[in-house]
């Protein structure tokens, strides 16, 4: 059975919410989210490839990283994490910047909120993302935003059964 990526808009409160289960225990989903060596194996949606170029998961730190097209565009991002509970969830003042971590003020930043619950044998995450604006929502949307990062969760979702695989 497919997990399937629960994609809502909340634009009163100007809300983004993505929640999907994955059939994997939560140490190994957590790490997939906060190893850049294990980051770098999902995060971008085919056929891009993500890139980190610095990563300090801590309250107070930061990744900076790229999406490198086919054609060999790099689409530079910097996700600066704020809090920071182990196994239960961070958060991260996310924006597009230049190579040097320069936030691009042309496009919108997103503030998000991801938390990681342990159900059974399955891990189930879910996603707040917050923005300034309505019309920065729109924005995202726009850009590919939900086709991309539902296309980056089933990577994730490949990547965790293809680790469950190998561990048997």
């Amino acid at each position: 059975m497919k997990n399937l990526t629960n994609f809502t808009k909340d634009l009163e409160n100007k809300k983004l919410h993505v929640t999907r289960t994955f059939n994997a225990p939560l140490e190994l989903v957590w790490s997939t989210w906060t190893e850049p060596e294990l980051l770098e194996q999902w995060w971008a949606p085919k056929p891009y490839i993500a890139v980190i170029q610095f990563m300090d998961f801590k309250e107070g730190g930061h990744c900076l990283y790229y999406m490198l097209s086919p054609e060999g565009d790099k689409h530079w991002c910097r996700a600066d994490y704020l809090k920071i509970s182990k196994h239960r969830y961070f958060t991260v003042q996310d924006a597009f910047c230049n190579e040097e971590g320069v936030t691009n003020t042309e496009h919108p930043s997103m503030h998000w909120n991801n938390q990681f619950e342990s159900k059974e044998n399955t891990t189930h995450v879910k996603i707040e993302i917050s923005f300034d604006k309505v019309e920065d929502i729109q924005k995202i949307i726009d850009m590919g935003f939900k086709e991309g990062f539902t296309a980056a969760l089933e990577n994730l979702d490949d990547y965790l059964k293809q680790q469950l695989k190998e561990l048997i």
